[in-house]
């Protein structure tokens, strides 16, 4: 199992629940790692269903929003499933403006979103 500096990923039946370790996720250099530690649990531990758990996240660049575009793709191509929950307002508000709410499977807290697995 790789250990993991910019994620904690848990298991819940087959769900991956996975929750950011930083409050901002803004620089460059954090954002490549995290993108390769979440696109390691898809092309290496081959996961299929990720829950992305944003508790905590306070701000999130559009450079971040990218690598879950890319994940999400990952994730398609693997034929899994990708849900994001507990999106704080300010951040949502991101998503519905880039209209990537429509792209993406927002629930609002984990419970629901592994509900949703289902």
């Amino acid at each position: 199992m790789a250990t993991h500096r910019r994620i904690d990923v848990s298991k819940v039946g087959d769900v991956s629940v996975v929750k950011f370790q930083d409050r901002k996720i803004l620089d460059e250099a954090s954002i490549q790692e995290l993108g390769l530690e979440l696109f390691g649990l898809v092309e290496h531990d081959n996961r299929k269903s990720i829950l992305l758990n944003f508790k905590g996240v306070e701000f999130l660049s559009s450079a971040a929003l990218g690598k879950l575009i890319t994940l999400d793709r990952k994730v398609k191509s693997h034929k899994g499933r990708l849900k994001l929950c507990a999106i704080r307002p300010e951040i949502l508000e991101v998503f519905q403006i880039t209209k990537l709410n429509k792209v993406f499977d927002i629930r609002t807290d984990e419970a629901e979103a592994i509900a949703a697995f289902a």
